[in-house]
């Protein structure tokens, strides 16, 4: 139901612009108590505010979704909204995006130093050797993670083993140290080596910065994303045409390289930054969801083929800060809300990425990127 133009805490004759019901986003519920954020914040003195636009419609055609969905962004850039906007009609008006999950998976790396090189030798080989123990004490310490495999990492008389797992319908930073944690420690009693050096986090499983490992791999959920936008889609909504696409595409793909940027893309951060303020994910993980590739080209008809891979979009639909009220029904706007919803937000996520990279590489190509900042990224 829509909202009261009246209600509480909005301005006197305010419409939503939308037919969802909202009391916390749109300020017509009491602040949380410091209670209510236990788990979530220490010292809490208030609540940052930080406006909250819909984007869309975006229509995305994955496993785990088949749908238009709107889709929450909190931004203080001025343009954003509308040009992720302008990228999801693009694909909405083609027919949408197909989308794909094709892994998961969330790491911990731990260090162990030990006497000496044949000493590391054998460590690893117990390690190798008890894998169905791994697996025992993480079903035993969690009811929602799995554990995948370990690789170990030999150097000298130094070892590195990054454990890897599933962690159901949670991003799982803090599920996977906790299982990670109760693992080295049956494995610091019973492998029999002497351990003189341990930590639980060596700096090697990826979190939280761009990474080769995790950009060939996975950390989080790996998602391909592909759309063909008609030529007379490209000219209507972006303004351009699908050769000067692909050929501005080129030109930036020779950008990444000559800078030693991780992957191919102009701006992902920006989309993915403002979608997990909005929905309660954690903003740090940016740094490494961003990292992905991004390709146009010309296809027989004429027309414009985009497809983008993401493998590191570390989301979660329970857990973290999804349970905060305005964080929930940014959720709920996109029906991403609680468990079995994480790989349908993935694939949403990675909508959202090819949506904003269509409308800046259009606005690039074309000479409109100073344009649209001008008139719609400062005060009037």
């Amino acid at each position: 139901m829509p909202s009261s133009p009246n209600a509480p805490g909005l301005p006197k004759g305010h419409t939503p612009p939308h037919n969802f019901n909202l009391p916390a986003l749109e300020g017509r519920t009491e602040l949380p108590l410091a209670e209510d954020l236990q788990g979530n914040i220490e010292n809490y003195i208030g609540m940052a505010r930080i406006p909250v636009g819909l984007a869309g419609p975006l229509l995305v055609r994955g496993t785990h979704i088949e749908d238009e969905v709107m889709v929450p962004l909190a931004t203080t850039e001025g343009a954003l909204v509308a040009s992720y906007s302008r990228g999801m009609k693009a694909i909405t008006e083609s027919g949408g995006a197909i989308a794909r999950v094709l892994d998961t998976g969330v790491q911990r790396a731990p260090y162990f130093k030990l006497a000496d090189l044949p000493a590391a030798g054998r460590f690893v080989a117990w390690v190798l050797a008890h894998l169905k123990d791994f697996a025992r004490i993480t079903g035993e310490t969690s009811r929602y993670a799995r554990f995948k495999q370990v690789k170990p990492i030999l150097e000298g008389n130094s070892v590195t083993l990054v454990f890897e797992f599933h962690t159901g319908d949670a991003a799982g930073q803090n599920m996977v140290t906790i299982c990670t944690g109760r693992i080295c420690q049956f494995i610091l009693k019973t492998c029999g080596e002497t351990i003189s050096e341990f930590y639980i986090e060596s700096n090697a499983s990826g979190d939280k910065k761009a990474n080769y490992q995790s950009f060939q791999h996975v950390r989080g959920r790996k998602v391909s994303i592909e759309a063909t936008l008609p030529r007379a889609v490209v000219a209507a909504v972006l303004k351009s045409s699908p050769e000067n696409m692909e050929r501005f595409g080129r030109a930036a793909a020779y950008g990444s390289l000559k800078t030693g940027t991780l992957g191919v893309q102009a701006h992902c951060a920006n989309g993915l930054a403002a979608l997990f303020i909005a929905c309660g994910q954690d903003a740090a993980c940016v740094a490494e969801a961003a990292v992905g590739i991004v390709r146009m080209e010309v296809d027989a008809a004429g027309d414009l083929y985009v497809a983008g891979t993401f493998p590191n979009l570390i989301v979660g639909s329970v857990g973290g800060g999804t349970h905060l009220s305005t964080q929930r029904e940014c959720l709920e706007i996109m029906d991403c809300f609680g468990a079995g919803k994480a790989n349908r937000l993935a694939e949403i996520t990675a909508g959202v990425c090819l949506a904003g990279e269509l409308s800046i590489l259009a606005a690039l190509a074309e000479g409109h990127f100073v344009r649209a900042h001008a008139s719609l990224g400062r005060r009037k």
